[in-house]
């Protein structure tokens, strides 16, 4: 079966994105003013965003969305609180190693704009760094077409407790929180999704600063369905995912020609509705699929193979493929567990893999902002009791002063 990867950057996005790095690391500021002249469409005077435009936003938005934002807030918290790994202690022969989990000291999200306001990326991406002890949280994010950030997503800032709030979005926001400059400081770890020049520079600064290892790119999603599903609901589960807009990835499967003929008029219909059709149809038209296979199992093989961000489930047995899943970033069981639930208030980040990376990657967790730390201690004799096989193992590799730092000890009264 001969199945289509999902779509690939072009070819010169690597090297636009490499020469944006390079512009910010040697200009700093000045290379950020040239960008948001030439993409947003002006220059800010500053690009930290003040207390009080936030505490603004803040008042003028409706109660409802800071009640939402508060409500999902929490329960984001609480799930990634629920994931801190306790100290661990190891002892065996006397030697006892002490695992330590110490945060990064700050932590730079980004959160995407323009097209649309993304609060609950900012939420996804700044409380599991605050849930694991960084002590400096910062946000980049690009101005929406009026020229600000959106108001929601400085909501979600005051919600979250963030540091600092700039307003600098694209590759160039990267560049900037991996080296800094003139009004940004360069921070230990990188994480959020954005298209695919921010998630192209996330992997060229890879190795000068933390970057958690998913690519996360535009948005994807793969239905399973059988004759059982609401043709209704498996449609709009998969142009959720698509309206995100262009370069992303929706993928219907099943076994059943006919459940896949009833759910594509579903699609044309709802998607015709949809303010943001064009996006949509972006979308559909160089990342929408349908597969029709011969049952559950041949279903998964083609969805592990995908390795999608969203795997949605919706069959009458739905054990015969979670069972089998080997490569998503989140998956989604039964008609009533929408991945608009995980884009939300499930708890888990909906920072997810995307571009096949869940064959490797999992979604953001609290891990990604934490290092551990191995501290050993031990005494002469458990010293002695492992000193045959470290000083063979030193003078195989001809360390002889690996070797010797062992007998000086031992041979000590």
């Amino acid at each position: 079966m001969e199945l289509p990867r999902p779509v690939q950057p072009e070819d010169n996005v690597e090297s636009i994105v490499a020469s944006i790095i390079d512009d910010v690391k040697e200009n700093g500021d000045k290379a950020l003013k040239a960008y948001a002249e030439k993409y947003d469409g002006g220059a800010p005077e500053s690009f930290l965003v003040s207390e009080e435009e936030i505490e603004e936003a803040v008042r003028n938005c409706s109660k409802d969305l800071v009640t939402a934002l508060k409500h999902a807030a929490m329960r984001i918290r609480t799930f990634h609180e629920s994931q801190i790994r306790e100290k661990k202690n190891f002892e065996l022969d006397g030697i006892c190693v002490q695992s330590l989990h110490k945060p990064v000291l700050s932590a730079g999200c980004y959160v995407p704009g323009g097209r649309a306001a993304y609060p609950s990326t900012l939420l996804m991406t700044a409380i599991p760094a605050m849930v694991a002890g960084v002590e400096d949280v910062i946000v980049c994010a690009p101005p929406n077409q009026t020229g600000n950030i959106d108001p929601a997503t400085l909501v979600a800032a005051k919600v979250s407790g963030v540091t600092k709030v700039y307003m600098v979005g694209g590759a160039q926001a990267v560049a900037a929180m991996a080296y800094g400059t003139e009004s940004i400081d360069p921070v230990d770890v990188i994480v959020g999704p954005g298209n695919v020049y921010v998630a192209t520079a996330k992997k060229l600064v890879s190795g000068d600063v933390g970057i958690a290892a998913a690519f996360a790119g535009p948005s994807e999603i793969v239905v399973i369905a059988d004759e059982t599903v609401n043709p209704q609901l498996a449609a709009i589960d998969l142009i959720v995912q698509a309206e995100h807009g262009p370069g992303g990835m929706s993928w219907l499967i099943s076994w059943s020609e006919k459940v896949i003929e009833s759910i594509l008029k579903e699609v044309t219909v709802l998607a015709e509705q949809s303010p943001r059709f064009e996006d949509i149809r972006s979308t559909f038209d160089t990342g929408g699929y349908a597969i029709l296979v011969e049952g559950p199992e041949q279903a998964m093989d083609v969805s592990n193979f995908v390795a999608p961000e969203h795997l949605q489930i919706m069959i009458k047995e739905p054990s015969l493929c979670v069972e089998k899943v080997r490569n998503a970033g989140a998956v989604f069981v039964g008609d009533m567990a929408p991945a608009a639930v995980g884009d939300y208030v499930a708890g888990p980040s909906h920072v997810l893999p995307t571009n096949s990376t869940a064959r490797f990657a999992s979604a953001l967790t609290v891990d990604d902002f934490l290092k551990e730390i191995h501290i050993v201690e031990m005494d002469q004799e458990a010293l002695s009791g492992v000193a045959d096989t470290l000083t063979t193992i030193a003078e195989a590799e001809n360390l002889n002063a690996h070797a010797l730092s062992v007998r000086l000890r031992i041979e000590k009264k």
